[in-house]
């Protein structure tokens, strides 16, 4: 298992102030930055788009950002966020037919490849392609809703999907979380075999409460106790 991470969602930042947040996550030494990206098809909102990753990738110090394309036809945009800076491109496995042609499209353009899994959408469905990716996005809600609470029969799929990994030899995939990661559901969650957290207005995003960093600083104490 790798050491877990963290991987702020920058949609929940402020869109006022986008920059001074991020500016934030960067000095909270956040391993990921989650670049969320809709179509307002595959899921009923809009997100990120390519200009705001290429402003923050011209930050030398910017994370290593995680493109979750929730999106119809994920083979069309391959380049443009190649272009843009992105790290990882993950696309839905629901949105595709041909799975392993944009993985090794992904690959060619020199971002590393994944896939993201929504929450009834099986494991099995990773035959084949499971030794060629790096990491899942393992959706605990429902895509593209705000608001959903963690869904709890989760934990055992994030085992699931772990075994799975292991049994096929790609023991360093890199299991992300995304959706309804408060505090309390992070020790659990880690348990159950993931790396990576995806983290918005349930843990870090929340102003009314303290400022980013300190609530990075919070949240990496409950890591280092799990």
């Amino acid at each position: 298992m790798n050491k877990p991470k963290i991987s702020a969602s920058l949609i929940c930042a402020n869109p006022i102030n986008l920059m001074d947040d991020f500016n934030q996550l960067i000095k909270s030494n956040v391993d990921f930055i989650h670049f969320d990206v809709m179509d307002g098809s595959f899921v009923p909102r809009y997100g990120l788009y390519p200009e705001i990753l290429k402003s923050i990738k011209n930050n030398k110090n910017c994370p290593k950002v995680t493109t979750h394309m929730m999106v119809q036809n994920p083979e069309d945009y391959i380049e443009l966020f190649a272009d843009n800076g992105s790290d990882y491109y993950n696309f839905h496995l629901e949105s595709t037919k041909h799975p392993h042609r944009i993985i090794k499209k992904i690959q060619s353009s020199g971002m590393k490849a994944g896939v993201a899994l929504n929450p009834n959408t099986n494991i099995k469905e990773l035959n084949w392609i499971i030794q060629d990716i790096e990491m899942v996005v393992l959706m605990t809600i429902n895509p593209g809703i705000v608001g959903h609470k963690f869904i709890p029969e989760m934990y055992d799929k994030i085992k699931e999907l772990r075994d799975f990994a292991n049994k096929n030899e790609n023991k360093n995939l890199i299991i992300e979380i995304d959706g309804g990661v408060p505090p309390n559901n992070v020790k659990q969650i880690l348990k159950s075999g993931a790396d990576a957290l995806v983290c918005g207005n349930g843990t870090i995003f929340r102003p009314h409460e303290d400022s980013i960093l300190n609530k990075v600083k919070k949240l990496k104490n409950i890591i280092n106790e799990s």
